[in-house]
């Protein structure tokens, strides 16, 4: 096959999956991080490096896991660059004697908000398992952890969302919270 058509090929390929899975994986990468604005930027990201190891990822056992792993890694990456960058924002104002005042706290805390309270690895396993329905085994897959890794993070994840969540909070509504398009209930 010439080498201009194997690139074809590749291209029509790589166009499918992306009209495939954007969507989804721009959910995933908000859910992760909390972000409407950076989620789509961070899927885009996500789909352009798979584009430069579309041989190694079209060979994967499973593109589409693949792809959550690699936007779980980015997004992860985001988080710890956004936290250093709120440090440093802190440090900067706290040197000037500025007091703060403390925001006002919400009287009713909403899902995505007790999500993003949570551990990064709680809040992966916690939105694969219930906004993606994967299995145990995918999601260890997809955040390259163990089956019982995942289990203890989910229920973990899940009972601490609760808590957050308070009284009203079962495990059916925020499952349904979570499934919901954007992400709300």
């Amino acid at each position: 096959m010439p080498p201009q058509t194997a690139a074809g090929d590749a291209a029509t390929e790589f166009h499918a999956f992306f009209e495939r899975h954007y969507a989804e994986l721009s959910r995933l990468a908000h859910l992760l991080t909390g972000e409407y604005d950076g989620a789509d930027d961070l899927a885009a990201d996500a789909l352009l490096a798979l584009w430069h190891r579309w041989d190694r990822v079209r060979a994967a056992e499973h593109p589409a896991a693949y792809a959550r792993g690699v936007v779980a890694n980015m997004a992860r990456s985001h988080i710890r660059s956004t936290v250093r960058e709120r440090r440093r924002i802190t440090l900067f104002w706290s040197n000037r004697g500025d007091e703060t005042l403390d925001p006002d706290v919400p009287a009713v805390i909403d899902v995505q908000e007790a999500l993003r309270g949570l551990p990064f690895r709680k809040r992966a396993c916690v939105v694969l398992r219930h906004a993606f329905d994967l299995s145990e085994k995918d999601t260890a897959n997809a955040l390259g952890i163990s089956v019982g890794t995942v289990k203890s993070q989910t229920s973990k994840g899940m009972a601490e969302l609760q808590r957050r969540l308070g009284p009203h909070a079962t495990p059916a509504r925020m499952h349904a919270a979570v499934q919901a398009p954007g992400g709300t209930a």
